[in-house]
């Protein structure tokens, strides 16, 4: 392996779109209460990507990825690899069209996520290197000191965001209606180490959302970009 693979994320209890093999972090409020501030981020319906001076990964981490929907990532890859370092870019590739299609698109690859070395990296510092590296961040949805925040009023906030539409648009790829986002991410806003990663980051995913399957590749279709539905 030659790097480490995205950590899981942890749902929140109250997720409903969990399936068997999800974890479920039922003590995720002893975590938030551990830390200063919290953002929420819109949980985008893609390839979790990563860029590192290795390649371009997709979930395995065994190999570079070679799938047509990371060729024009790839591509990019090949101009800023030798300024990576030991920088590591988690990002979502929207390039093929998942369960949700979006009509609002501005780009392919949206970075949620930067590690270096035993660390992920603060927000502030997730988006210096976005920038740096000519990439937008997933949509910031809030952020929320803890100290005002109450379990209930935490769960609450999480619940409203989920079931507002998409950023960039979200209409469900199997009955053609609009549809809520496929979820919400929260994290703390802050660093922490690469080993207390399900204490610092969770989840919500909406109900009934479809996760694609092994005969999803043989049929993908690349994804519009805004400018191209006009």
């Amino acid at each position: 392996m030659l790097s480490q693979k995205y950590g899981r994320t942890y749902h929140y209890p109250f997720s409903p779109g969990t399936t068997s093999d999800d974890r479920i972090n039922h003590f995720y409020w002893n975590d938030i209460t551990r830390m200063q501030t919290l953002l929420h981020t819109e949980k985008l319906d893609g390839e979790n990507n990563c860029l590192s001076r290795y390649g371009v990964f997709a979930r395995s981490h065994a190999a570079p990825t070679i799938s047509p929907w990371t060729r024009q990532l790839c591509e990019q890859w090949e101009f800023l690899k030798n300024d990576l370092g030991d920088i590591e870019v988690f990002g979502e590739n929207l390039y093929a069209v998942h369960s949700i299609e979006y009509d609002k698109l501005e780009s392919y690859f949206y970075v949620f996520a930067v590690r270096c070395k035993d660390v992920w990296l603060s927000w502030e510092e997730v988006k210096f290197y976005a920038a740096l590296f000519d990439f937008p961040v997933v949509p910031e949805l809030g952020i929320q000191p803890v100290a005002t925040l109450t379990e209930e009023v935490n769960r609450q906030q999480v619940l409203s965001l989920a079931s507002a539409p998409g950023v960039f648009g979200s209409t469900d790829v199997y009955t053609g209606l609009p549809c809520s986002r496929e979820g919400v991410v929260t994290r703390n806003i802050d660093e922490y180490k690469v080993d207390d990663f399900a204490h610092h980051v969770f989840k919500y995913v909406r109900k009934g959302h479809v996760k694609t399957d092994q005969h999803w590749s043989r049929n993908w279709k690349r994804a519009l970009l805004k400018w191209e539905r006009r």
